[in-house]
């Protein structure tokens, strides 16, 4: 009886201490003179993109890397599977390289995910920074307990020179400088504060690879935090849109975040009865008496895409005026 007694303890301590929350941590900051890789682990950029890109970096004080398949082209990719795979990889091991820089999203992140067995990113863990269909990377990069960064990539900065505010912002943020974010309302808005671990993305994306190894929305993930869920997408249609929610509602997503931040829906056409998406989302969404805002800067336009770290704690306050968020400190 008391062995038996002396096991269940254990067991249960076992057990709780599996089930405490465990925030994604934050690869180091950058500091000056740190080295920037810039791949294309996705589509082919345009040829000047990844050189202004990279000059970019450096006006910055960094030190860019180009990988070696960064203008490969191979149907609709910058590359085979396995050249963009051997890219990434060539970045993740290196230990001088402090962070990735992709050229643009496009297509063919998870194919790379499926060649790349899912320790990897957490056995170097590194800043990559995207959007897009680099949402699929950020998606494994929360799902191997570390941060990302959703912003711009290389073809916003080749375009400004890095000079907007979105592009400094990233800047700073990468040396570790927390922004304060304060955005105008909407009127479908749903006023309350959350706090919680921010994760999201595009929409397409992070369904597509709903139940892989690499889903930031899986069930322990969603148990174990507390989670606040951004989402954009572009050129999407209603009919698909609509099955996407239905699949957040099947899988329970919706009924354990804690708040959810709806950016930019462009190039959505308005149909199937509805006035614009914003009025579909908030269909799915309204009943789960969650704060909700809409139009927030983020997503496909980038004028209006701001960085948001992946994985991180954030406090969010939503009134039909104006949404705040800020970043908790990283280390």
């Amino acid at each position: 009886m008391i062995r038996k007694s002396i096991l269940t303890i254990i067991l249960t301590s076992i057990s709780a201490l599996m089930s405490v929350a465990v925030c994604p941590v934050a690869p180091p900051f950058l500091r000056p003179g740190d080295k920037i890789a810039v791949i294309s682990p996705s589509s082919t950029p345009g040829k000047n993109v990844p050189g202004n890109g990279a000059a970019v970096l450096e006006q910055w004080g960094f030190t860019p890397v180009m990988g070696e398949h960064v203008l490969s082209e191979h149907r609709s990719f910058a590359g085979t599977h396995n050249q963009r795979l051997d890219d990434l990889l060539r970045a993740l091991r290196d230990p001088e390289i402090k962070a990735i820089m992709c050229t643009r999203g496009g297509y063919g992140a998870a194919n790379v995910l499926a060649l790349m067995h899912p320790d990897t990113l957490k056995r170097y863990p590194k800043w990559i920074i995207g959007y897009s269909d680099i949402t699929a990377y950020l998606s494994a990069e929360v799902s191997a307990g570390n941060m990302g960064i959703h912003a711009n990539m290389c073809g916003r900065l080749s375009k400004t020179q890095g000079t907007d505010k979105a592009s400094l912002t990233l800047r700073d943020m990468l040396m570790g400088i927390m922004p304060h974010y304060d955005f105008p309302g909407h009127a479908l808005n749903h006023e309350g504060q959350a706090r919680g671990i921010l994760v999201g993305g595009n929409l397409s994306v992070f369904t597509d690879i709903a139940g892989s190894p690499y889903d930031f929305l899986n069930d322990d993930f969603l148990a174990q935090n507390d989670v606040i869920l951004f989402i954009e997408d572009v050129g999407e249609n209603f009919a698909k849109l609509d099955r996407m929610f239905h699949q957040l509602v099947l899988r329970g997503a919706l009924s354990k975040i804690k708040a959810l931040v709806v950016g930019r829906f462009d190039d959505c056409p308005p149909s199937r009865g509805y006035n614009d998406v914003f009025e579909m989302i908030n269909e799915y969404v309204a009943p789960y008496g969650i704060p909700i805002c809409y139009d927030f800067p983020t997503g496909h336009d980038e004028d209006h895409n701001y960085p948001l770290i992946e994985g991180c704690m954030v406090s969010l306050n939503i009134t039909k005026s104006g949404v705040t968020m800020d970043f908790f400190p990283v280390h």
